[in-house]
């Protein structure tokens, strides 16, 4: 194997692929990148066993063939390169070499045989989505799911496509997320399937605000292919709760605030905000909204904000935390928070998207 290639484009492939790598594997292999030069193009691939990515690039291929190197000293190599194009070779003892005219490295890598296949999917119908739109509902969604292993179904984000909607869930016993969007090329496909937190971050890492990505489902795995990266992810088996059943009817009983100033207000409470007392209370009157925060022993916080709002007089607690997740990520310049009482949830719908959120007790 021989190849010419600019160094940043190196890196970048690298670090595309590397950031699924865990140290702690027992299997030396999976802390290598499978290095293939084909005509015209290098794929870089990495895996964990769970989560597969590749990264094609092109460049100057002057003999194919295929090696594994350990992902960490190839990309701090390249990193520290002292000039813009770097020549990579492999010999048949394994050794690659990584030089210019002035300096050379040379480390051992492993065959190819040795790395783990990622699956095929071949002969499966493909879903076209937008890649803008799905990095929205990822943002809207990914933050709600549970990092309690004991609940691993809730450990990912449930994807459902039916006669052309694509609905992703997310919920961790104490907030549901909701987000629905037609899809811009309507399918006949039906999905049900719980995709792992890891993929959704890799996900998110590498969407784009424009073009598609091609999602292809088999038995116990999904590819999103996002065109020159690929992300193949093994599905977490289960069954995911019913969530339409905790879904309240819409009430008219709305405060409307200004998202960002509800956003900071509550930033600046939980800076007081302990383990043992992590609630934010929410005084809500006519036209009007206090923000407070009282632990013993840190301190006090009290802000007042003008929001729309004509219902009763109500007190509610919220976990901090659960508001600064969605109202950082939303881009409205309002939004209205539906509030029964005190023990009820609160609930923030927006065009195709529902956020439900437990209320907490007041200490």
């Amino acid at each position: 194997m021989k190849f010419k290639v600019e160094k940043n484009q190196l890196v970048n492939a690298i670090q595309t692929v590397q950031n699924i790598i865990t140290s702690k594997s027992s299997l030396p292999i999976l802390s290598n990148i499978l290095i293939e030069a084909q005509t015209g193009t290098l794929k870089l691939t990495a895996t964990d066993l769970d989560i597969g990515i590749t990264c094609v690039i092109p460049v100057d291929i002057q003999e194919a063939g295929a090696i594994t190197i350990p992902a960490k000293r190839f990309s701090d190599i390249v990193k520290e390169f002292p000039v813009e194009v770097v020549n990579v070779t492999s010999k048949k003892n394994n050794q690659v070499t990584i030089e210019s005219d002035l300096c050379q490295f040379k480390i051992m890598g492993l065959v190819k045989e040795e790395f783990p296949k990622l699956p095929e999917f071949k002969d499966k119908k493909a879903i076209k989505i937008d890649q803008g739109i799905f990095k929205q509902m990822l943002a809207l969604t990914a933050f709600a799911v549970s990092l309690d292993e004991t609940r691993y179904v809730l450990n990912g984000i449930l994807f459902k496509i039916n006669k052309g909607l694509l609905t992703l869930v997310s919920t961790d016993g104490k907030r549901l997320a909701i987000a629905e969007r037609k899809l811009a090329v309507e399918s006949d496909v039906e999905i049900s399937m719980i995709v792992p937190l890891k993929t959704i971050q890799e996900l998110n890492r590498n969407l784009k605000e424009g073009g598609e990505l091609s999602l292809v489902v088999s038995s116990n795995q999904a590819l999103f292919d996002l065109g020159n990266i690929g992300v193949v992810s093994r599905l977490i088996e289960g069954e995911f709760p019913d969530y339409r059943q905790v879904i309240p009817p819409a009430s008219d009983n709305k405060m409307k605030v200004v998202r960002a100033q509800l956003l900071l207000a509550v930033k600046r409470a939980a800076l007081l905000a302990t383990q043992d007392y992590q609630a934010v209370k929410l005084e809500i009157f006519k036209n009007k909204l206090v923000i407070s925060k009282s632990t013993p022993d840190v301190g006090e916080f009290h802000e007042e904000l003008t929001v729309e709002y004509q219902g009763r007089e109500l007190v509610i607690g919220f976990n901090p935390v659960y508001l600064i997740d969605i109202l950082k990520n939303l881009n409205e310049e309002t939004v209205s928070l539906e509030l029964i009482d005190s023990e009820k949830p609160g609930v923030i719908r927006i065009n195709g998207y529902v956020y439900i959120v437990l209320p907490m007790r007041l200490n």
